[in-house]
C-alpha cells in the first residue's frame, strides 16, 4: 500500500556527520522504549564504535532496539564487534549476507541501500548519511558531502511500521509490535506536509523515480538537483529538458571530484543531451559528493538514499521522503548554493565533445547498456533477498573469542 502525504510535520536538515552523529547519538540516549535502524554501511571505526556503545548502552537499560545492516555495504565487522550487542540484547541484522569468492563480495545487486532510525515511534532520520566516519570532515580530502533530515510529526508512523516490518524478525514481530506500536498518528509538531516514499522490487519498484518526475513536472521556476551518481533513464532526462525549455532555472550538482570514476564518466555522456536544452550543470570538486537531494520553487525538497543512477532506480532497497515546507527548501537552497559558489565549476559547453554519428551509437550503446545492465543481473536467483538475525552462542566458559551464531534466513515482508 502506497504511503499518504501527511501534514503537520517538522523537518530539519541535517548536513554532514558533524551535524548527523551527535543529534543521532543524542536521541538515541534519550529513547523510553525502542530504537529502529536501518543502514547501508556500518564500519568499525570511531563512528560506528559510537553507534556501538550508545546501543549496549540503551539496550542494557531495557530500551528494544533493532538494527539491519547491508551485507555488501558492511562486510567486515568482526565477531567481538557484533557480540558486544548482541549480548546486550541489541537485534542485529544482516541483509543479504553472501560468503566471499576469491577474495570479491558476490552480493553485489539489490542491495539493502535505505538509511532510516526511529525513536520511540516519534523521531525519525532519513537521508544518506552512514554510521562511518568518512562522512566527518576530518577524514580528510575523502570526506563525504551529504545531507539527512530529522522529521517530527505524524509521518513518522509510516516510517516506523515500516522499519517494524524490516528490522524486527518475523518470530518476535507481533509480540514487539503489541508493546511498541500504537494505532494513533504521532501529534502534529510542525506544519511540514511530508510523503515517505520506498523502492523495492516487488510493490514499489518505480515510486521513488515517479515522485522525482512529478516534482520535475511541476516546477515552474526554479529546480536544482544535487546526486551523487547521476545516470536516470530517459522519461526523466526528458522531464528536465522539458523543464528548462518552458523556463525553469535548472541545475544540476554532480560530482567532479569522485569515489567511483565510472559513474561519473557515465554521467558525463549525459551532459551535452541536458546543456543543449538550457540546463546548467556543475561539478562539485572540493570532496566526494554524497548527496541524494533536490528542490524546487522553494516549496519541494527531497531527501533520502536514492540515486538517480540504474542501480539505485533498478535493482537496490531506497528510501527518501518527499516535502513541502518552505523553510526547508530555503535552508536546503542556501546549503547548495554555498557549495555552488565555493567548490563547483560549471560545466563548459565548449568543452564538451561534439557530435557525431559514431559517437552518437556507442552513446546509445552504452546509454541503454548501462541502463538495463543491473537489471539484468538482478535476475540471478544468487540475488534473492535474505535476512539473518545474528544472536549470540550460549555462554561457554573460557571462551571470549566465540561468534555470533546466524539465524532465521527469511524474506522481508510486503510493505
Amino acid at each position: 500500500m502506497k504511503q499518504p502525504w501527511r501534514s503537520g510535520n517538522r523537518v530539519h536538515l541535517l548536513e554532514n556527520g558533524g551535524a548527523f552523529f551527535p543529534r543521532v547519538f543524542e536521541a538515541m540516549r534519550q529513547a523510553d522504549s525502542e530504537v529502529l535502524i536501518e543502514t547501508f554501511i556500518l564500519f568499525d571505526d570511531k563512528v560506528g564504535r559510537a553507534l556501538r556503545d550508545v546501543l549496549i548502552e540503551i539496550a542494557s537499560r531495557g530500551v528494544q532496539v533493532g538494527i539491519t545492516v547491508d551485507g555488501y555495504g558492511s562486510p567486515d565487522l568482526s565477531a567481538e564487534f557484533i557480540g558486544g550487542m548482541t549480548d546486550a540484547g541489541v537485534e542485529f541484522r544482516v541483509f543479504d549476507p553472501q560468503p566471499m569468492l576469491f577474495g570479491m563480495r558476490t552480493n553485489v545487486f539489490r542491495r539493502m541501500h535505505r538509511k532510516l532510525l526511529v525513536i520511540d515511534g516519534r523521531l525519525a532520520f532519513v537521508g544518506g548519511i552512514n554510521f562511518s566516519a568518512d562522512h566527518l570532515d576530518d577524514f580528510g580530502p575523502e570526506a563525504k558531502q551529504d545531507y539527512a533530515v530529522e522529521i517530527e510529526g505524524p509521518v513518522v508512523a509510516d516510517i516506523h511500521r515500516f522499519l517494524l516490518s524490516t528490522t524486527v524478525p518475523r518470530r518476535r514481530w507481533h509480540f514487539w509490535r503489541r508493546r511498541t506500536l500504537s494505532n494513533s498518528l504521532p501529534p502534529a509538531a510542525g506544519n511540514a506536509e511530508v510523503l515517505f516514499v520506498t523502492r523495492d522490487n516487488q510493490y514499489h519498484r518505480t515510486d521513488i523515480e515517479r515522485a522525482y518526475r512529478l516534482g520535475i513536472r511541476l516546477a515552474r521556476r526554479r529546480l536544482v538537483i544535487a546526486n551523487a551518481y547521476f545516470f536516470p533513464g530517459y522519461r526523466l532526462l526528458r522531464d528536465l529538458r522539458n523543464a528548462a525549455r518552458r523556463g525553469v532555472q535548472v541545475r544540476l550538482i554532480l560530482q567532479g571530484a569522485p569515489d567511483v570514476a565510472l559513474a561519473t564518466a557515465a554521467a558525463r555522456w549525459l551532459y551535452r543531451y541536458l546543456i543543449e536544452s538550457g540546463v546548467e550543470i556543475l561539478e562539485y570538486c572540493r570532496r566526494p559528493l554524497h548527496g541524494k537531494v533536490a528542490y524546487a520553487d522553494d516549496e519541494w525538497v527531497t531527501v533520502g538514499s536514492s540515486n538517480l543512477d540504474p542501480l539505485s532506480l533498478s535493482v537496490n532497497l531506497e528510501a527518501n521522503v518527499f516535502v513541502r515546507d518552505r523553510g526547508l527548501a530555503v535552508e536546503l537552497h542556501r546549503s547548495l548554493g554555498r557549495l555552488a559558489v565555493e567548490h563547483c565549476q560549471r560545466v563548459d559547453p565548449s568543452r564538451i565533445p561534439r557530435k557525431s554519428f559514431w559517437r552518437a551509437i556507442w552513446g546509445a550503446f552504452v546509454f541503454h547498456a548501462l541502463r538495463r545492465f543491473p537489471h539484468w543481473a538482478g535476475m540471478l536467483p544468487a540475488h534473492a533477498q535474505r535476512i539473518r538475525s545474528v544472536r549470540p552462542l550460549p555462554a561457554a566458559p573460557s571462551d571470549a573469542s566465540r561468534a555470533p551464531e546466524r539465524l532465521d534466513t527469511q524474506r522481508p515482508h510486503p510493505h
